[in-house]
């Protein structure tokens, strides 16, 4: 999986009818900033009003997954997003002229086609992964559904259909690195039975679909009558049953393209998480109203881990700035050099870590038959930590100098020893003004918080 940020390289259009609404629209993916996630806009309504993707925003889940914020709606947004998750893009504005984007030939591949056409490119922030910390569970009984997430350090789903029909019958799939989406599930088309076509279409939906990009599952006898009629509804020649149960010899592109179809929906419909996903998606029998539960189960479990606010690290990752990337922003040098990466950094907030080993300077005079961190040493590692925010803010950081001018609220809470290692977040209270920078800082060993502060720091121009 990409660890850092990815947005498009240059906008790219579809066009094309919404399987619902039959409205035309077009659709323009643009790139966007880091952090900017997935977001529609309205172009057709007055003031263009944006529609974050965020499950909170789902309105509608009854033949797709429908989004609205501030009276602006769109429909059937999970193959689009399907779409941007498979290709690990994180950031990019939708702008779209119609109600529902174009339904294509009914998967995502036309979207990744187009997207790749332009291409990705990394961004320079790392990417904020929700990672699973405990199993999560979702039932429905009546419906017989089971969703489940599992702790895995990367992203993997498998579904699970059984729909008791004599042409589908038990179909699994499986989406085990999701680098393979692209030639392994976006090509997968809707589908749905023929006994609900009729059904759809008094309920003033498909107005869109067709037989070019749906697949029509007959799973009992029908008459010549019937098909006739079919064909008049949908404008063609003559409807013929195929030998494998599908309508007019549509040729499957998957044996379990349905059992895909389901993955490939339920990719999209987790998106509306809001941030990538690093977990093992086990589901049976899903659907867009158990997907966007199951999604709405995950974001409270995320909003709740975010209010402890205890930074992650994951010694796998590339840091964001190295030991020699920090000692060309930094004048500190042996023995005090108490950063020894950075993590992750935004305009508002850093991460940094301070590996604390038994050979520190300090440690020989500092309790030596009890060695434990100075506390002014943790609060100096908190400052350089933040003093690579406040050098964040500005052109040419190698032109200036940040000094402490005040420590407030200062309080040591766990003794740090050898073999601790200190996560420290730094995060500004408020805008940087006048070279005046108010933060934050918070240091960790685990989920432990052993040391807090409000540092104040001065950017200064060297040659002032």
């Amino acid at each position: 999986m990409y660890t850092k940020q990815h947005t498009i390289k240059a906008p790219v259009t579809v066009e094309g009818v919404g399987i619902h609404t039959g409205a035309k629209s077009k659709m323009v993916f643009l790139p966007a900033d880091v952090n900017h996630g997935f977001k529609f806009q309205r172009v057709d309504i007055e003031g263009q009003p944006i529609v974050d993707c965020d499950v909170d925003n789902v309105v509608d889940v009854s033949r797709g997954t429908t989004i609205e914020q501030d009276g602006a709606r769109v429909n059937t947004v999970e193959h689009v997003l399907a779409a941007l998750v498979g290709l690990q893009i994180d950031n990019v504005l939708i702008q779209i002229d119609g109600p529902e984007p174009p339904i294509m030939e009914g998967s995502s591949i036309k979207f990744v086609e187009a997207l790749m056409e332009v291409g990705v490119e990394e961004q320079s922030m790392l990417r904020n992964f929700f990672e699973v910390p405990e199993g999560v569970f979702y039932k429905e009984d009546d419906r017989k559904v089971e969703i489940a997430a599992l702790p895995l350090n990367d992203y993997r789903l498998t579904v699970m259909v059984d729909y008791n029909s004599p042409v589908l019958g038990s179909q699994h799939a499986a989406l085990n690195d999701i680098a393979d989406f692209a030639s392994e599930v976006a090509s997968s088309r809707t589908f749905c039975f023929l006994h609900e076509v009729e059904a759809l279409r008094k309920a003033n939906l498909i107005k869109g679909g067709n037989f070019n990009n749906a697949i029509v599952v007959v799973d009992q006898v029908v008459s010549k009558e019937t098909l006739d009629e079919l064909a008049d509804l949908f404008e063609l020649p003559s409807v013929e049953v195929a030998e494998e149960g599908i309508l007019n010899n549509v040729k499957l592109r998957h044996p379990n393209e349905p059992a895909r179809h389901k993955l490939l929906d339920m990719v999209g419909d987790l998106a509306l998480v809001g941030r990538p996903i690093k977990g093992q998606i086990l589901a049976a029998r899903p659907g867009h109203a158990a997907n966007v539960a199951f999604a709405r189960k995950l974001k409270s479990l995320m909003l709740k881990s975010a209010r402890k606010n205890v930074p992650t690290y994951d010694i796998h990752q590339p840091p964001v700035y190295d030991v020699n990337q920090i000692e060309e922003m930094l004048p500190h040098r042996y023995p005090f050099r108490l950063v020894d990466k950075i993590t992750e950094i935004t305009d508002k907030y850093v991460i940094g870590v301070k590996n604390v080993t038994i050979n520190e300077e300090f440690f020989v005079g500092h309790f030596p038959s009890n060695p434990v961190m100075p506390g002014v040493l943790q609060i100096e590692a908190m400052g350089q930590t933040g003093g690579i925010l406040v050098l964040n803010s500005v052109d040419n950081p190698e032109n200036y100098w940040t000094y402490f001018v005040g420590v407030e609220e200062c309080k040591f809470r766990k003794m740090v020893v050898p073999g601790d290692t200190l996560v420290i977040k730094c995060e500004l209270i408020q805008p940087i003004r006048r070279g005046i920078a108010k933060m934050k800082g918070q240091a960790y060993v685990g989920d432990k918080l052993v040391t807090e502060a409000i540092m104040t720091a001065s950017l200064v121009k060297k040659d002032n």
